[in-house]
């Protein structure tokens, strides 16, 4: 990749394991709602990990999405900001923590680290194999998506409600970093 993108919306996790695929149910209902403004690319990362450097790196801003492991209670929503993102990934993420470590490290390593990282989530309640979220934590979707929105504005984003006039998401191009990494299924 090689144009800058202002800010990256990233949602990760995997659907086959109910609520860590918090992050993709959150962007898929992002692009369902909403219009993103120019400069934002928003995109389902799913576990692809290292994969996705060169979205991030290309980035000057990004938000991850993500199931994030906390004592709170499940659908908790969490906030993570700058410095405290990259031990959270290492640690208190899901199975993919591994990939998105070794993302933000490579990034840095590269020197291509963007200027601003933020983790948005929600604490999971489960991580079994199931596809779909826990009652626990669907609820908590909608307001998960809201949070997306606020940060993208506090970021100088301001995401437009989609109306009737715009393409519907299904006819819009795939948004999936899967599908332009190759992988199919999605």
């Amino acid at each position: 990749m090689s144009e800058r993108t202002a800010l990256l919306v990233l949602g990760l996790g995997n659907l086959l394991l109910e609520d860590d695929g918090v992050g993709s149910a959150a962007v898929a209902m992002l692009n369902d709602r909403y219009v993103a403004p120019d400069g934002v690319r928003v995109s389902d990362g799913g576990t692809l990990g290292l994969a996705l450097l060169p979205y991030l790196e290309d980035a000057d801003a990004v938000i991850l999405v993500d199931a994030v492991r906390t004592d709170a209670a499940p659908g908790t929503f969490v906030r993570l900001d700058g410095d405290e993102v990259p031990p959270a990934v290492a640690t208190r993420l899901s199975p993919h923590q591994v990939g998105v470590a070794d993302l933000l490290d490579g990034a840095r390593w590269l020197d291509r680290y963007p200027r601003r990282l933020v983790l948005l989530g929600l604490v999971p309640a489960s991580m079994e194999l199931a596809v779909g979220l826990s009652p626990a934590v669907q609820p908590a979707l909608s307001d998960l998506v809201e949070r997306i929105v606020g940060e993208a504005r506090e970021l100088g984003f301001d995401f437009r409600p989609r109306t009737a006039d715009d393409t519907p998401p299904a006819e819009r191009p795939a948004v999936g970093v899967a599908h332009t990494a190759g992988m199919r299924g999605w």
